[in-house]
């Protein structure tokens, strides 16, 4: 293969992280809304399904609704952040408080569904 067959690459490393940085503030958006989602099923639609005590559901619901609203909240601040970063040419890792209460509150809902699944309200 002759070096003039081979097409430059097109753009820069500096539009590749921003689409990078773009990627990542949909996935937080993902996440937030699935977490919608688990909310709405876990607080609405599971109590509607079942016979008993129904509080337990809509108080995990909510929490996974908070987390939801947490996800979309820190997805803004966080692509502010890494886009002014890139552009500098500087890099900044995620806030250890927001991915450690993320963490926490993750296995406290499962661990919370998992009693009241397997409990008999």
């Amino acid at each position: 293969m002759d070096l003039d067959e081979i097409e430059p690459e097109y753009g820069d490393a500096s539009r590749r992280t921003l689409l990078a940085v773009e990627r990542t503030y949909l996935a937080w958006w993902r996440t937030g809304l699935t977490s919608f989602a688990v909310g709405l099923g876990a607080g609405k639609v599971v109590p509607a399904l079942t016979k008993g005590t129904t509080w337990p559901y809509a108080l995990i619901g909510a929490a996974f609704a908070l987390v939801g609203v947490i996800c979309v909240v820190y997805a803004e601040r966080r692509r502010r952040e890494v886009e002014r970063a890139a552009k500098a040419g500087s890099f900044i890792s995620p806030h250890n408080a927001v991915t450690t209460a993320m963490v926490v509150a993750g296995v406290a809902l499962g661990l919370a569904l998992t009693i009241v699944a397997l409990s008999e309200l």
